[in-house]
């Protein structure tokens, strides 16, 4: 699991390859990744878009990016968490991403960004 704090929102990130609906012959590999969003901070907080950086071992860069995540734009109250699951296709057997959240706060109307730690997608097999 990777974690980091920014501006006190705690971001974890534990990853899983789903070999299932990956199909290597085709050159597609399915990971899936579940994020956990911990508000240790006095205000309430929502996550209003989200920008990813999506890396794959052939040097390809995408980045995607909108508004919220998976279909919400979550309140976080303090001492709150919102957990969510997630998925990335690549083309490759490795690759990473990383990104950032932009929140605000929803009484002071202050908007920050949140760091999404890099994390590894590695098809298991790869690391023996």
């Amino acid at each position: 699991m990777v974690t980091a704090i920014t501006q006190d929102i705690k971001i974890s990130v534990e990853t899983m390859y789903q070999d299932d609906y990956s199909n290597p012959g085709n050159e597609q590999f399915m990971f899936a990744y579940r994020i956990e969003i911990e508000n240790l901070s006095e205000y309430t907080i929502q996550l209003k878009r989200r920008k990813w950086y999506i890396f794959d071992s052939n040097g390809i860069i995408r980045e995607v990016e909108g508004e919220g995540v998976v279909g919400v734009q979550p309140i976080i109250e303090p001492g709150g968490t919102h957990a969510y699951v997630s998925g990335c296709q690549l083309s490759t057997e490795i690759g990473s991403m990383k990104g950032h959240y932009y929140m605000s706060r929803v009484i002071v109307d202050t908007e920050f960004t949140v760091d999404i730690p890099q994390f590894q997608l590695i098809a298991p097999y790869r690391l023996n």
